[in-house]
């Protein structure tokens, strides 16, 4: 089948593309060897931030962040939640010295300046902390601290937002397609034709065509590139997150690491978030785990802020590699957060175009601006972009979180749940207790996930998978790791996808395993508990 132009990478970039270009009437396939948001957009901090650190020396990024977030919460309200953030000043005196005051002043009027870019972003203005307002705000802080400098950043489910790109492209007329490689992309007289492709699941193959392939297949674009006769430079950075099992504070740290670095305890929904990790990578991408060392450095940086990090439960780990852009020399964290878009004209692949560096907070600008590449390609007059005015699947209003507890019968925390994965469909969720008050069940308490969701989520997101509904709803990423959720919840997939037992059972087995590999580097304690009852649960029962 012919489309205008191939999208390969169901991560933020390859799907807000994906809904660009359809939105503006090109014919779009877009293909994911996985599932959505399976690499760096799914494995990032989880913020719409603008990123204050890069203002020195990358002015461009911050503002470009900060505008961009504004544009998301036009069009995505639901799914995005306020971050307060504490910077506070250290000393290893009971009294700062002169130099740690001049240092206090001048990162006082650092984000003064930042200050300027807050409005793009509905963000309030930073504040001046003495110690005592500080410790008013957190008391959980260790003793000694000089007071702190506010910024505001915003949450945001990566995963969720993916999502919603997807099914608005697909509104448009794109065709996703996930669990679907990209093997070969094809190429005649030294111009792209289109791409040769395999479905992991069903063992199909074919070949769609199309004048422009655009890789946006994050950590993967290099190799993907090289099997095209062409080439993709990117200095590849592993960041590793730690996921505590409550909220620690309703503000996030700013905490030193042991080598100096920045990093952040943060609230992000009902958890604490710890992150992050920035090294070199040079691996497999599809072969990455936590290591001990990192979830022992993540820990020791939080925890020289926040103690009380050491009496929380470490639930799992995840992890992803950032794709910046190649600089040979500077640490990682030196490395710029641009964006770079390739064309391969000149190494014989015109039509190819490759996406690498940028960030999740301007994914939106990222995807106009490969858009309109795309056009200049296909050497069509120009459409404007609207992607910022156009609101996602579920953006349009804002729910009534009690009007619907009581319209349909389910608890409020509940449906202010479903409320934030999504949005105004709340209401489509909701009606399948109606039908069948059976899907009242709440099978994840810490999601607050019930049946009636993730029966919405197979018949109308795309799953193809038990585990794509970590994506799509959160099952068996919480606390329990599956325990309560994941048995019932394969069977009621195996439902609705006509799997025969032993597929729902294979499915539940490797969703299992999925969580098993995030959780294998935190088990201590606690979470060693919780692993034997979630094993004896699932594999001792019946045998």
């Amino acid at each position: 089948m012919a489309y205008d132009v191939i999208i390969l990478g169901g991560g933020v970039n390859g799907l807000g593309t994906a809904r660009d270009c359809a939105q503006r009437g090109l014919s779009v396939l877009l293909l994911e060897k996985g599932d959505l948001a399976s690499g760096a957009s799914g494995g990032n901090s989880g913020m719409i931030h603008g990123g204050p650190r890069y203002m020195l020396t990358d002015p461009a990024v911050t503002r470009l962040a900060c505008q961009d977030s504004g544009y998301i919460q036009r069009i995505a309200p639901h799914l995005l939640f306020r971050i307060p953030v504490l910077l506070p000043f250290t000393s290893r005196r009971d009294r700062a010295s002169l130099y740690e005051r001049a240092y206090h002043y001048a990162t006082e009027a650092f984000f003064s300046a930042y200050d300027r870019f807050q409005p793009l972003k509905r963000g309030r203005p930073s504040t001046r902390l003495s110690a005592a307002e500080l410790y008013e705000l957190e008391p959980g802080l260790r003793p000694g601290l000089h007071g702190a400098v506010t910024f505001d950043e915003w949450g945001i489910d990566p995963h969720r937002l993916c999502v919603l790109n997807a099914l608005a492209a697909r509104f448009h007329g794109a065709e996703v397609r996930t669990w679907t490689e990209a093997r070969e992309v094809v190429r005649e007289g030294g111009k792209v034709t289109g791409v040769r492709w395999l479905d992991a699941l069903t063992g199909e193959t074919g070949v769609a065509h199309a004048p422009v392939v655009f890789n946006a297949t994050g950590a993967w674009s290099p190799a993907l590139a090289a099997r095209s006769g062409a080439t993709v430079r990117m200095r590849p950075g592993k960041g590793v997150h730690l996921v505590l099992d409550r909220r620690l504070s309703d503000y996030a740290v700013v905490c030193g690491a042991v080598d100096g670095r920045q990093m952040f305890a943060y609230p992000h929904e009902d958890e604490t978030w710890i992150g992050t990790t920035d090294d070199d990578c040079w691996g497999d991408p599809d072969d990455l785990e936590a290591t001990g060392d990192e979830v022992a450095y993540l820990l020791d940086g939080a925890a020289s802020l926040l103690p009380g990090v050491r009496q929380a439960r470490v639930t799992r780990a995840f992890w992803a590699l950032r794709t910046t852009l190649f600089e040979y020399g500077p640490n990682e964290d030196a490395l710029s957060r641009e964006h770079e878009l390739v064309d391969h004209a000149a190494e014989g692949a015109a039509g190819l175009l490759s996406l690498v560096g940028g960030k999740l907070a301007s994914y939106r600008a990222q995807s106009e601006e490969a858009t309109d590449r795309i056009f200049r390609l296909l050497g069509r007059a120009a459409v404007a972009c609207r992607t910022h005015e156009v609101a996602l699947p579920g953006g349009e209003e804002v729910a009534d979180v009690p009007a619907l507890a009581a319209r349909h019968g389910v608890a409020a925390p509940v449906v202010a749940r479903i409320a934030y994965r999504h949005g105004a469909l709340a209401e489509e969720v909701l009606r399948l207790c109606d039908e069948d008050p059976r899907l009242r069940l709440v099978l994840c308490r810490d999601a607050g996930l019930t049946a009636a969701e993730l029966v919405h989520c197979v018949r109308h997101e795309g799953v193809r998978r038990l585990r794509d509904l970590r994506t799509r709803c959160k099952l068996a990423v919480g606390g329990c790791g599956g325990l309560d959720c994941a048995r019932i919840a394969a069977q009621l997939t195996g439902r609705e996808l006509g799997w025969d037992p032993a597929q729902v059972q294979a499915e539940l087995a490797d969703l299992l395993e999925v969580g098993w590999r995030e959780r294998r580097a935190v088990l201590d304690g606690a979470q060693l508990a919780q692993e034997e009852l979630l094993r004896g649960a699932h594999w001792g029962v019946g045998r």
